[in-house]
């Protein structure tokens, strides 16, 4: 994926594969954490993110008591993962709703590079 990519080419089961060869460690410091994605419209489903032993692995479905869940239109959120959104903007337009552990989501975007 490259900045160039449209939000509109690249599917979020493209981006939940991709998510942990995007991971950095060096900034998840002692983080350990379950992220639940509950993402609705065309191409939405359910994922997850485990952060564990500075290590970052992703599936498909639910994952067990979330830290953090996150909620959003899949477009929208593909466009936040490929740096084309801004996902505090996301979340005071209501665009981006957050379940759980707050101080984890103001984290989350920088444990990640952006796809170059």
């Amino acid at each position: 994926m490259t900045d160039q990519t449209q939000a509109d080419e690249v599917t979020p089961k493209m981006v939940f594969e991709q998510m942990p060869t995007y991971f950095q460690a060096d900034k998840a410091a002692n983080t350990n954490a379950n992220i639940q994605f509950d993402l609705a419209g065309d191409g939405g489903g359910k994922w997850w993110i485990k952060i564990a032993d500075a290590q970052a692995t992703s599936g498909e479905g639910e994952i067990e008591n979330p830290s953090l869940t996150l909620i959003c239109d899949a477009g929208d959120y593909v466009k936040i993962a490929l740096g084309q959104m801004d996902p505090t903007a996301a979340f005071m337009q209501g665009k981006l709703k957050i379940k759980g552990d707050m101080g984890l989501a103001i984290k989350f975007p920088n444990l990640f590079k952006r796809p170059a």
